[in-house]
């Protein structure tokens, strides 16, 4: 029964389990964003200024007066309803209604510390992504050594991971639309782990690419239900957040290096790699140990009210608030009288149920959410058809582009070192040069500034940055600078320059794209429209392996190239994306 529990298949929510934070409605506005934020703004004051005499705070203590007054209206049946069918002239469907005060519900709360630890454990899928996307292109070198197969040969290894990459994706994406979020959160690390680790015991190249593979379609998992899962616990007004969850990517990368500096760069060959990557599969194993035996994760809120399971979603909010030391007015039967008429209220509660089981009981059902009919509401509107399509292509591109550069670059590095020193590509004494590890460990440190620097600039008021103008002038910019590093890159200090600028564009990009897609798509196929964009940047991923290792010559150029034109391409399409999320509602 633990075990169900955790992976959020046998334990059921119920506000019964966290008595103490409902208040009533007539007391909401104490409790709303705007009576906190005033009450911070008036504490902060007073802290500011300590001799504060008895009419100031008299005055200060009138004005909050005044303001929880202002909010009181908003907080009564007929305020909600009012808000909640803002916009669209008012042609909102009930569960969108629904979800938007779900979304008020959790904003009133605010960021607390449940949503830190989430911030932290989603963060580990980030993080174990590009430590495992980094890392088997750090064994490259020495997997050439060891089992004899050639440069551009060895670059198949690459393929097997993206091939686990690109099912990953797929199935845990839409899967996490009609199975849940949890399970995934729960399942997609401890898959990586094991079979990280079982790689470092292969004893042939080919058993190698089958372990990288295996783990491959467990991390592929992580990036589309992770940042999907955070979204839809985060309050409006830290929508930021979301795009800073990106800095655990370079964060990977960046422990990535440094464990292969350690290992791979002063140990022989044939056992450097082995303790690389068993090491970076014991991380990996640490962080879903942490995630599974210590941390409690409740199932999403928007996933569960789309399935029918209203009592469930409200229990969510009821736990978040417990966790967050605060109250919240949210209940079930104000969700369906805020939803509906009075006179309706009786028959949706019951048609809620009624769907509540079916959901819960037929299996049959949950397959049909690998057919057409969850990917049709993704072009259910122009508007939503064109940007998803244009939000697939730039994630195509990319994911062609991106490892045609990056999943080489320790290639590179080596190529041009051993051609500086007069030396051979591999040494004589057995290790790959420590100056390759070296630069490649500096060139990680960059990535994590370019993630900070994207969580500022997507929420900047500037109608040239925001989420389109962040992510197109960064993908631009990751363009330029491919193409330089080819024609200026003809030493170790100018590749170095060419690939630091690099890893801190491309992490702006990465990091907004992240965010920025599963902002685009509601709530019932957000797991769908960032699974097929995950899957599509990883199958385009999969076919840069075949292309660097077939194209003529050394293949130390013509990829590169190939990689700037991918990427230019989908700075095109990105300029061409319609929407702009900023300060939007996720429904």
């Amino acid at each position: 029964m633990r075990i169900s529990w955790r992976l959020g298949t046998g334990h059921v929510e119920s506000v019964d389990d966290y008595v103490g934070v409902l208040v009533p409605l007539e007391q909401a506005h104490h409790y709303s964003q705007s009576a906190k934020s005033g009450k911070k703004a008036k504490s902060q004051a007073q802290d500011d200024d300590p001799l504060n005499d008895i009419e100031e705070t008299k005055d200060g203590d009138y004005e909050m007066q005044g303001m929880l007054q202002k909010n009181a209206g908003e907080y009564t049946i007929e305020g909600l309803r009012r808000e909640m069918r803002e916009g669209r002239q008012g042609q909102w469907t009930t569960y969108e209604i629904k979800s938007k005060l779900i979304n008020k519900a959790i904003g009133d709360i605010g960021m607390g510390s449940y949503n830190w630890q989430l911030f932290t454990l989603c963060g580990f899928g980030w993080l174990a992504d590009n430590l495992w996307l980094q890392g088997v292109s750090l064994t490259l070198p020495s997997l050439s050594a060891e089992f004899g197969v050639d440069e551009k040969t060895v670059r198949y290894t690459t393929s097997a991971l993206f091939v686990g990459l690109s099912a990953g994706s797929f199935f845990w994406g839409i899967g996490s639309d009609f199975l849940g979020r949890r399970i995934a959160f729960n399942t997609t690390l401890l898959i990586t782990s094991v079979f990280g680790i079982m790689a470092a015991y292969a004893q042939s190249w080919g058993s190698v690419c089958f372990y990288f593979g295996a783990l491959g379609f467990g991390v592929g998992g992580s990036l589309p239900v992770d940042g999907a899962l955070f979204l839809e616990f985060l309050p409006d007004a830290s929508s930021a957040l979301l795009t800073l969850l990106s800095v655990w990517w370079p964060i990977g990368q960046l422990a990535s290096s440094l464990v292969a500096w350690y290992f791979i760069a002063h140990w022989p060959v044939e056992q450097g790699w082995r303790y690389f990557v068993v090491t970076i599969g014991i991380i990996t194993f640490a962080m879903f140990v942490i995630r599974f035996f210590i941390f409690h994760l409740f199932e999403s809120p928007k996933f569960l009210l789309n399935k029918g399971r209203q009592h469930e979603a409200v229990a969510v909010v009821h736990g978040i608030a417990f966790h967050n030391h605060t109250r919240t007015w949210l209940t079930s039967e104000l969700l369906d009288q805020v939803a509906c008429g009075d006179d309706e209220a009786g028959s949706s509660r019951a048609v809620s149920q009624v769907r509540s089981h079916a959901t819960s009981s037929v299996i049959g059902s949950k397959l049909k959410g690998f057919s057409g009919d969850r990917l049709r509401p993704l072009f259910k509107t122009k508007t939503l058809g064109i940007t998803t399509s244009l939000i697939w292509f730039c994630w195509a591109t990319i994911g062609m582009g991106y490892p045609l550069f990056n999943a080489f670059l320790p290639q590179y590095f080596a190529r041009t070192h051993a051609d500086a020193d007069g030396d051979s590509f591999q040494s004589e004494t057995g290790t790959i040069s420590a100056a390759t590890y070296r630069n490649y460990a500096i060139t990680s440190v960059m990535g994590v500034p370019g993630s900070l620097l994207a969580a500022y600039l997507v929420d900047h008021p500037s109608p040239f940055l925001g989420r389109r103008g962040t992510l197109a002038s960064s993908t631009f910019i990751s363009a330029i600078f491919l193409f330089l590093f080819v024609i200026y890159g003809t030493t170790p200090s100018s590749q170095l320059f060419f690939s630091c600028i690099e890893a801190f564009s491309q992490n702006i990009m990465y990091g907004v794209l992240y965010a920025f897609t599963p902002e685009i798509f509601p709530a019932p196929v957000r797991g769908a429209g960032t699974g097929v964009a995950s899957f599509l940047n990883r199958l385009t991923g999969l076919m840069a392996p075949v292309l660097a290792a077939t194209v003529p010559g050394d293949g130390a150029t013509t990829p590169i190239y190939m990689s700037a034109a991918l990427i230019l391409s989908a700075f095109v399409g990105m300029c061409m994306i319609p929407i702009e999320t900023r300060g939007a509602q996720r429904l």
